[in-house]
């Protein structure tokens, strides 16, 4: 029988009922609870050496890394639903509702392009062809399922222990992670990895957590989502509208200011350029105010109110409203005053050194919570990495943020590493910043005559280092591919004359690195009649 009453509080913190206190002592774990570290220096064990905190892409690469060198390693990861109520397994935000799903559902979309252009090159397609919404989801639902299951056998053979539980500090080195059925238990640990990322942030307006959908709910959605509204101008939001309209869908994209803060501007303006072009029509300058609900359904009808600056109201219905105007970081309820962590109290952000380290020297962050660093991927993986490697090996080699390529998955693509031009001219002065740039015309798309001059290639030089190349911008098919190898070269300190001097593969997109002659200072023409 349980006994709710007494509630026992430690050092400020609530830690349980009677029952839990009970099991607390039966495990020896309730004294490590009232010490501080310092009380016993000598004589304190630890249950763990390392407890990760987020089951993603980061903090799995630090848990097996951590193994390798036979610590004895925990990860915690729990999902909290969306507000309507989506959830998925281990793998965190990447593998189940960002990257994979994303470009999966971009290949979808690109494949309709690609049979419309087919029928130039001969193939005889029905007219009548159609995209069913349920088949793909549960495609790609499968796989990512088969992810899920992979990333917990590979922590199994590697020794690592997972725990399907919110991680929550409870006292100097102890955590408490409480599973789905409310039930706790209580680790210690000597270190600790904060990398719990960050999930998609609502607008705080009537109806928007009722109504609306996020990139969380949207790559499992169990039916099509009819005339879309997006909302925001972020990488997420451009890409979901791409491959909805890509499908066939009715999208819009309402837009608040800018498109792609944070990247280059002429690229980011091209991109909503090419958009605009193929079907997706864009709201600037307003911002939701009122979701309401017509009919519910799947999809059902809504009625969005949207304001502009100037007082401005207009109104529109949608099937679905898709919110992307950005991600908050995953620390605010996860006790980090406890041990004294620092976050950026506006942000969530977690202040860390050039080692990861917070300003508590035993727990350490990596991923989208860390603040001022690329939200990537392979970034939080890299970081993951190379910590375990200085914690538990003998490795010095630090995470290196810069020249980090990374692409953006719209309809056309975008591929970036380095500086934007804006960020060029800031840091070296106008004067000493070179552009070479040009069209070009793929050669798969002459044949369906289309989107002649649409693809852009841009390299940003400093002229007072040998025209070593600062910034690398690709709008093209297959962009990711371009750059991941660039950036190699770019890592090495690739200079313009090595492009100029490196023998191109014709006929193919990257091609046109190797031929950049124009510089925009020149204001030369650029358009091309041919790959």
């Amino acid at each position: 029988m349980e006994t709710s009453l007494p509630s026992v509080f430690v050092k400020e913190k609530h830690i349980g009922n009677y029952d839990d206190i009970l099991k607390l002592s039966k495990e020896n774990l309730f004294q490590k609870l009232l010490e501080n570290k310092e009380d016993n220096p000598d004589q304190i064990t630890y249950d763990y050496d390392l407890i990760v905190i987020g089951g993603g892409s980061g903090g799995l690469a630090a848990s097996k890394e951590a193994a390798k060198y036979g610590k004895k390693v925990l990860v915690l990861d729990f999902v909290t639903p969306s507000p309507l109520g989506t959830k998925w397994g281990l793998g965190g935000t990447c593998v189940n509702v960002g990257c994979i799903p994303k470009k999966l559902m971009h290949q979808a979309a690109l494949l309709r392009q690609a049979l419309k252009d087919s029928q130039k090159y001969g193939w005889q397609i029905a007219d009548n062809i159609q995209h069913n919404w349920e088949t793909m989801t549960d495609s790609v639902q499968n796989y990512i399922g088969s992810l899920n299951f992979n990333y917990r056998v590979a922590l199994m053979e590697n020794n690592v222990k997972y725990e399907n539980g919110y991680g929550e500090f409870v006292g100097p080195n102890t955590i408490k992670s409480t599973n789905s059925r409310g039930k706790s238990k209580y680790f210690t640990a000597e270190k600790f990895l904060i990398a719990t990322g960050e999930r998609p942030r609502y607008l705080g307006i009537p109806g928007d957590k009722e109504y609306c959908i996020t990139s969380d709910d949207l790559f499992s959605l169990t039916y099509c989502p009819g005339k879309t509204l997006v909302v925001g101008a972020s990488y997420v939001a451009l890409e979901c509208a791409g491959f909805l309209a890509g499908l066939g869908l009715d999208v819009t994209v309402m837009v608040r200011s800018i498109l792609l803060r944070g990247f280059d501007q002429q690229m980011a303006n091209k991109i909503g350029e090419y958009m605009e072009e193929h079907g997706v029509k864009f709201i600037r300058q307003f911002v939701p105010t009122k979701i309401e609900q017509i009919e519910a359904g799947m999809p059902g009808r809504l009625k969005v109110t949207s304001q502009a600056p100037d007082g401005t109201e207009t109104t529109d219905e949608y099937n679905t409203v898709l919110l992307a105007i950005g991600r908050d970081a995953c620390t605010r309820n996860i006790g980090l005053e406890i041990p004294g962590v620092k976050i950026n109290e506006k942000t969530g952000k977690i202040p860390v050194n050039d080692e990861e380290q917070t300003n508590v020297p035993y727990i350490y962050a990596i991923g989208d919570v860390i603040q001022d660093k690329l939200e990537l991927t392979p970034v939080a993986i890299q970081a993951g990495r190379l910590l375990a490697k200085r914690l538990y090996g003998d490795s010095t080699l630090k995470s290196d943020y810069v020249n980090v390529p990374t692409t953006v998955f719209t309809p056309l693509e975008y591929g970036a590493c380095g500086l934007s031009e804006e960020n060029a001219i800031r840091q070296y002065g106008e004067e000493n910043v070179e552009v070479y740039h040009s069209y070009f015309w793929p050669l798969e798309w002459t044949v369906p005559a289309r989107d002649n001059n649409k693809c852009y290639a841009k390299i940003i030089c400093n002229l007072k280092d040998n025209e070593r190349v600062v910034g690398f911008h690709v709008l093209s098919p297959n962009a990711g591919e371009i750059t991941q190898g660039f950036a190699v070269a770019i890592k090495c300190g690739l200079t313009k004359d090595q492009l100029d001097n490196t023998i191109g593969i014709h006929p193919v997109c990257a091609e046109i690195f190797t031929t950049l002659t124009v510089t925009k200072r020149s204001g030369g023409n650029i358009l091309q009649s041919g790959c």
